[in-house]
């Protein structure tokens, strides 16, 4: 049976399915009738043979404890996952380097609780995905930023120099890398990983790769991070999931790997002290099979995306003076600068909020240098892009 949901143009009813993107509005202090484009979760349905295979393992009936691997040798969800990381990311993986975690979030604060003690520092790159502050300020540790710059290039770089001096001043020993970068869409290059490694290895600092974007490498080539060395493999965690590329966030699954044994077995046990074991019956065989069959979607996915992110940059450049799309290489989501407009932080907020009527996500909640900016999630149809864009015309930068 042929793959049958490739099109992206149609708009899918989310409203009224305990949706947070669409449901939670309100809750959240914003107004009922918001068009929300905030979380990073897709407006599309995902490939119709995940569907196919998740309705076939429901009519089965019974949701015991499941698990992969009960033979290692004939491990079908395993092969599944190594053959995409290999086709697309030229990373071989091993059976034994895979711990699965219901999200990379939840990896994220294990690694928190298992490598530092309250009040250690550990460093991130802001602005980055608010998660990131999360697990390290509710965990009582201290949060220490290399700040990556914005450039001349209307791209963000790295401050290797900082990033070296914030390790030695504040005695860091864990950093969590986000590559793709979200939300500054940067993809980094090998060369820039490299100069991170290096400097994370010299100072024995283990490094935490948060790659759930990894297959939204737009306009290149992802690096996996445990690829550029091989003495960068045996210093890290290497962090992916299917729920951003094939739209399946509910279904809590991820796939965390770790190829030095020693680090594997503290996280192992992390996990085990956080009460987590086996995962959701329905989110294994949806990763499964998006891997196995999902190519075609996947494809078709990218290129409207990318044609997606065309089309703001174009309107952008034509209609919106004073804000400017902020150049990358990754993900689905974009960074909106409204600095050039002379409005405020907060006004930029409520204007969106409340005169376009628009749920973003503001750039103050990635840290202090997000201030003026807003992310804006484009994997949506194209009407959705056409109407967040005339509101923001119409409500936000006509009055500036």
């Amino acid at each position: 049976m042929p793959e049958r949901n490739l099109d992206f143009d149609t708009v899918i009813e989310r409203r009224h399915t305990d949706c947070l993107k669409y449901d939670f509005a309100v809750r959240r202090g914003m107004p009922a009738d918001v068009l929300p484009l905030w979380v990073a979760d897709m407006d599309f349905q995902t490939s119709s043979y995940v569907i196919d295979a998740v309705i076939e393992r429901t009519k089965h009936g019974i949701f015991g404890y499941t698990e992969t691997g009960a033979d290692r040798e004939h491990d079908d969800y395993f092969q599944a996952v190594a053959g995409w990381m290999k086709r697309h990311h030229d990373f071989e993986v091993q059976p034994n380097w895979l711990i699965k975690t219901p999200g990379v979030v939840f990896a994220l604060g294990m690694a928190v609780q298992a490598f530092t003690k309250p009040g250690d520092a550990v460093l991130i790159q802001q602005p980055v995905y608010y998660p990131f502050s999360e697990v390290i300020e509710f965990n009582d540790r201290v949060l220490v930023s290399n700040d990556l710059v914005l450039g001349e290039d209307n791209r963000y770089h790295i401050d290797f120099e900082d990033f070296e001096r914030k390790i030695v001043e504040k005695k860091i020993k864990l950093f969590l890398l986000c590559n793709p970068h979200n939300p500054s869409s940067r993809v980094f290059t090998r060369e820039e990983l490299l100069k991170l490694g290096d400097i994370c290895l010299k100072h024995k600092v283990l490094v935490v790769s948060d790659e759930i974007h990894n297959d939204f490498a737009l306009y290149g080539k992802h690096t996996v991070f445990a690829n550029v060395k091989k003495e960068f493999a045996e210093n890290c965690i290497i962090c992916t999931s299917p729920s951003k590329t094939f739209n399946l966030a509910s279904m809590l699954i991820s796939n965390i790997f770790i190829p030095n044994e020693t680090i594997r077995r503290v996280f192992r046990l992390q996990v085990a002290a956080a009460g987590m074991s086996q995962l959701s019956a329905l989110g294994l065989v949806a990763a499964k099979t998006a891997y196995e069959k999902g190519e075609e979607w996947y494809e078709h996915m990218i290129g409207y995306v990318k044609s997606n992110i065309s089309f703001v940059k174009e309107y952008t450049e034509k209609n919106l003076p004073g804000v400017r799309v902020i150049d990358g290489e990754g993900t689905y989501l974009l960074w909106l600068d409204f600095r050039g407009t002379g409005l405020t932080s907060k006004e930029i907020d409520r204007r969106i909020i409340h005169e376009a009527k628009l749920w973003l996500d503001s750039g103050a909640i990635f840290g202090e240098t997000g201030e003026g900016f807003q992310r804006i999630n484009v994997a949506v149809p194209r009407c959705t892009i056409e109407e967040c864009m005339n509101r923001i015309r119409d409500h936000v930068v006509k009055k500036a």
